[in-house]
This record gives C-alpha cells, structure tokens and sequence, in this order.
C-alpha cells in the first residue's frame, strides 16, 4: 500500500503534481534547489525539502527525504542546454546510491522521447531508441541505471514536448520568419494529461514498465503553430516553404490514449 511519496523537483510539472497527490490522500514530501520555494511548499501541504545534485554528489538531507518512502517520483531535467558539458548520469548515480541505502521500494523516473532521436514512422514503448543529442543519450543511461537495479521496482515515462500554463512553444515563435522544419509533426502533451497518466501508474501500480506520454494527435509544426497563434490572438510564426521529406517520428502509447486536455481541438474539430 502506497502512503507517502517523494517528488525530487517540485518545478512546472512537480510542485502541481504534488498539490495533485496531496488531494489523493498521500502524505508527500518534495524537494526544490531554491531556498526561497521551500516556504510555499510547506504552504500547500508539502513537507519540503532543500537538496541539490550536482557532478560531485548530494547536497542537503536526501537521508530524511527518502527515509520511508512508498513511491519515488524523479522529475528532474538534465540541464544540459544550460550546462552542456554537465554529467546527468554521474548524478543520478548518487542518487541511485542513496535510493539503496535507503531501501526506497519503487521509482517513476520522468524522462523524454528525446530518447527516440530522429526515428520515423511510429514509436512505440517497444521501439529501441537510438538518441542523437546528448540529453537524449544521458536520459537513455539513467533510464537503463535505475531499471538495471534489482532492489527496486522502476517504471519509465517518457513524455513529450510539455505545454501547460505559462507553457507554450507558441509564445517563442510568434512573429518569428523563415523556421525551418515545418513538415515534422508534433509530439506534445500538456502538463494536465502527465499528472493523470502518473496517478493512473500508482493507482493501477504499473511497475517494472515503459510508458509513452503523448497527445494521440499529430498535426504539422507548421499546422499546430499557426493555429494556437490565432487561437492565442499573437502573431503566427511564418514557416519556410521546402520540399524536404515529411519528417514522421509519431509517438504512441499501448496503454495511455491521453484525452483529458483538448491540446489540438482547433485542428482536429
């Protein structure tokens, strides 16, 4: 039975998800690297926690954060855009260390398609992921780390691009000429739909699994963009016209059909 849970990154997606998990009735802890988010933490009902994981190892109290959890949820990034030469990997590590030591049970570990790289046609959890860019590759390596450990239960979400509140591509586009790659299609999911698939996961323990996390439909980026920007009432970003091939990476998901968010209803309707 599943009473307390740890969420290690109470960012977009954990603090709500967190908030979300509170109203289910478990006892939550969260963890933020930002001393001056522990007070609003605590304000909405979340035991907080101050603890940072660098190349070098653990700083704070990952002994009392982890010490009786149910359920481990990691959603932290690689950070690699901002730190290209960063190691996810000797981080995680650590962290794995202390997940043994502290005999946590089970682990979600949040991750990305970014693992798929440039595979076409339809990918399914099922498909092998051939990554090309290296938070791709890093994210592939933790994913393989902590499924590799036998002392606890691990079950992998690897979710698309993340739209959501004060979260949209769009707004970044607007007005912007001459983008490139307007044929490939979207993989997206918005930040409603990865709170609902991870409550499915410790409701229906789904564990020892991988799990595509992706809207069902897949419009052009030329398409989506310039339908959300009229939507949103900004300028629509203007596409380069090519007659480069149709780029056709469609995420699927055997399990989830994600339909609690209409992310595309302009487009499909």
């Amino acid at each position: 039975m599943i009473n307390t849970i740890g969420v290690l990154g109470c960012g977009w997606l954990g603090k709500p998800l967190a908030e979300s998990l509170l109203k289910e009735g478990y006892h939550v802890k969260g963890t933020t690297t930002n001393p001056d988010k522990l007070t609003a933490l605590q304000a909405a009902g979340i035991s907080p926690f101050l603890i940072a994981i660098g190349d070098d190892g653990i700083k704070g109290g990952i002994s009392s954060f982890l010490k009786d959890l149910d359920v481990l949820i990691i959603n932290i990034p690689p950070g690699l855009r901002k730190a290209p030469t960063g190691n996810f990997v000797a981080r995680m590590q650590f962290l794995n260390q202390a997940i043994n030591d502290a005999e946590v049970p089970k682990l979600i570990f949040v991750s990305s398609t970014s693992v798929y790289g440039a595979l076409q046609g339809e990918v399914w959890e099922d498909t092998v992921p051939k990554p090309i860019s290296e938070s791709g590759k890093q994210l592939l390596a933790v994913e393989k780390l902590f499924c590799n450990n036998p002392s606890f239960k691990t079950t992998i979400i690897r979710f698309g691009g993340l739209i959501g509140p004060k979260r949209h591509p769009v707004r970044q586009l607007s007005g912007k000429k001459n983008i490139k790659s307007g044929e490939e299609l979207v993989n997206l999911i918005h930040l409603d739909d990865c709170i609902r698939i991870i409550t499915t996961i410790l409701r229906e323990s789904y564990w020892n699994q991988i799990f595509n996390g992706v809207y069902p439909y897949h419009p052009s980026k030329k398409e989506y963009y310039t339908n959300e920007a009229l939507k949103m009432g900004v300028t629509p970003p203007e596409f380069q016209d090519t007659n480069a091939p149709v780029y056709k990476k469609i995420v699927k998901s055997q399990v989830f059909n994600v339909k609690s968010h209409p992310l595309l209803t302009t487009i499909v309707s």
